[in-house]
């Protein structure tokens, strides 16, 4: 089959690679059907992240169950299913709390294992790890449903560590997908008025789209200060989407004292957190993963019923063939997030 191989800093290819097989009997196998390029992808390809040459990549799809093993009971060959970013047991006492990205016989999709961006997936605890689609999906159906597998549901995690709650005011820092689609979380929770702070005047219009009442640029000095004017000191939610130092000083100058910053934000050179800083202004930080398969569930039931889309912040698609366009598209900011359908 072909899969999207990491070959050099700058360098993804498509390669011809073995066709993956029912390794263990709570295995399924399943042909990836559409998936995506996420910007944490990018850490990796602009040489800012470890990794091993020839490392596969991808971890946002979805796909149709070809092959089960004899384990597996909730699967059938047909369904289709979405993947979270990251596969797990279900059964360990993470995943019993709902932390099913620190499930320690789990694992992510890419890199030694097998990559999204590809005809194919060998998922490993495929009753756990995949949530059956009632019904099928037509293409629109499909893009809507893609970004729950990853950056829908990490907007949700962060609304929910930032304490998100009805009539509240948030900050959200960063515009790419993940903050835009915190902004759409957090209309979801409720909140009556969603700031959202990014560096792309051009995503403006998107963000109102997704919920977003107020759109400031981060890059401008007298942004910190309108927000704690607006606000009256600072507001008590602020969501941070970017992972870097600056956005997550700028959470800290932006959140009132007894706020809460919850980071979602994959963290890339981010050198320190002034504690004594949260300490004495009695501000909590709740950073972590998403754990997306918690989410996907209640997630999926309310895209089907049609009460809120995701979809606009898949700004291309380009044929598994062009993925190579799709990594330079996404890494000079011509596109916010591409599918790619094999």
């Amino acid at each position: 089959m072909r899969a999207t191989v990491l070959e050099a800093v700058g360098q993804v290819r498509l390669a011809d690679v073995p066709d993956p097989v029912i390794e263990r009997p709570g295995d399924a196998l399943v042909r990836v059907v559409l998936a995506a390029v996420c910007g944490s992808d990018l850490w990796p390809f602009r040489g800012r992240e470890p990794f091993t040459p020839g490392d596969r990549m991808g971890h946002e799809w979805i796909g149709v169950v070809e092959e089960t093993g004899a384990d597996v009971r909730r699967l059938r060959p047909g369904d289709l299913v979405l993947a979270p970013f990251a596969f797990a047991d279900g059964a360990c006492g993470p995943c019993r709390d709902g932390l099913f990205t620190s499930c320690p016989d789990g694992g992510f999709w890419g890199g030694r294992n097998d990559g999204g961006q590809a005809e194919a997936v060998r998922v490993p605890f495929a009753d756990a790890t995949l949530v059956p689609v009632p019904g099928g999906a037509d293409d629109g159906l499909l893009r809507r449903l893609l970004p729950l597998t990853d950056v829908m549901a990490t907007g949700v995690h962060a609304t929910v560590l930032a304490d998100v709650r009805p009539g509240s005011t948030v900050v959200v820092i960063g515009d790419g997908a993940v903050g835009l689609c915190a902004a759409l979380a957090a209309r979801r929770a409720g909140a009556e008025r969603i700031v959202l702070v990014g560096r792309h005047p051009g995503r403006a219009g998107l963000a109102r789209r997704m919920g977003a009442t107020d759109v400031l640029d981060a890059g401008d000095p007298a942004t910190a200060a309108f927000v704690r004017e607006e606000t009256g000191g600072g507001v008590r939610c602020v969501v941070e989407c970017a992972g870097t130092q600056s956005a997550l000083d700028l959470a800290l100058d932006l959140v009132r004292p007894g706020g809460v910053i919850g980071s979602v934000g994959v963290p890339n050179g981010v050198d320190g957190v002034d504690l004594y800083r949260l300490f004495r202004r009695n501000i909590a930080l709740h950073a972590g993963v998403a754990p997306v398969r918690r989410y996907l569930e209640p997630l999926l039931k309310e895209v089907l019923a049609g009460r809120f889309d995701p979809s606009p912040v898949l700004s291309a698609e380009v044929p598994l063939r062009d993925v190579a366009h799709a990594y330079r598209a996404m890494d000079t900011r011509q596109a916010i997030k591409v599918a790619v359908r094999p």
